[in-house]
């Protein structure tokens, strides 16, 4: 049976460089996690949370799924968040999608899937939101246009949660961002969605 001895080796070539630079970091780190961010990202490879923003271990939780989707009846991902919001108090919660996503992309094209495609029927219906935008651009643009439209459609709907609603009438302090990722090099860029507060939902959000 093969047991992946070479990822045990690099593990512990990491935990122990680690521990070089800081002798106490595993111990403090096993006693608790106060992460600020919960991040909303795509499952793809190519896209590590932690590594993105070079941030340690403890510092984000996170969530990742086909496409960064964001759905009212996906259990898991409402655990996630009821979790990081209510228990760890995190103050940002960061949906990031990337350039020439597979999901996004796949969802665009008129063909079936398998069972996938029951996922992307919710970022199908992103591009039907968005359809007069989207007509007006070549193929290329258009999907990176998804991309982007995709994320911001999540922002609006981890703000219209129940979780995240309870928690600002609650006074938490507590927004949420879009973001997107280009693989091509490497950078975040800020899609300019923040909300704050059920106020700036636009009502028909």
């Amino acid at each position: 049976m093969k047991k992946l001895s070479y990822l045990f080796e690099a593990n512990k070539k990491w935990s122990e460089s680690i521990k070089d630079k800081d002798p106490e970091f595993f111990s403090r780190l096993s006693k608790q996690q106060a992460p600020d961010y919960l991040w909303i990202g795509c499952s793809d490879s190519r896209v590590p949370a932690n590594t993105l923003v070079d941030l340690p271990p403890g510092e984000v939780f996170v969530h990742r799924n086909i496409a960064n989707v964001v759905v009212h009846t996906d259990l898991n991902m409402l655990s996630v968040l009821h979790y990081a919001v209510a228990v760890l108090k995190v103050k940002h919660v960061i949906v990031c999608g990337h350039y020439g996503c597979g999901g996004v992309m796949a969802a665009m094209e008129d063909k079936s899937h398998g069972l996938i495609d029951n996922w992307l029927r919710h970022i199908k219906d992103v591009a039907r939101f968005h359809k007069d935008e989207l007509d007006k651009l070549s193929e290329a643009e258009r999907i990176d246009r998804m991309c982007e439209l995709n994320v911001m459609e999540q922002v609006r709907n981890v703000a219209n949660t129940s979780v995240v609603k309870n928690a600002w009438s609650e006074g938490q302090e507590l927004s949420v961002h879009g973001w997107i990722y280009n693989i091509n090099n490497g950078v975040l860029n800020d899609l300019d969605m923040c909300v704050s507060d059920s106020s700036e939902l636009s009502p028909e959000n």
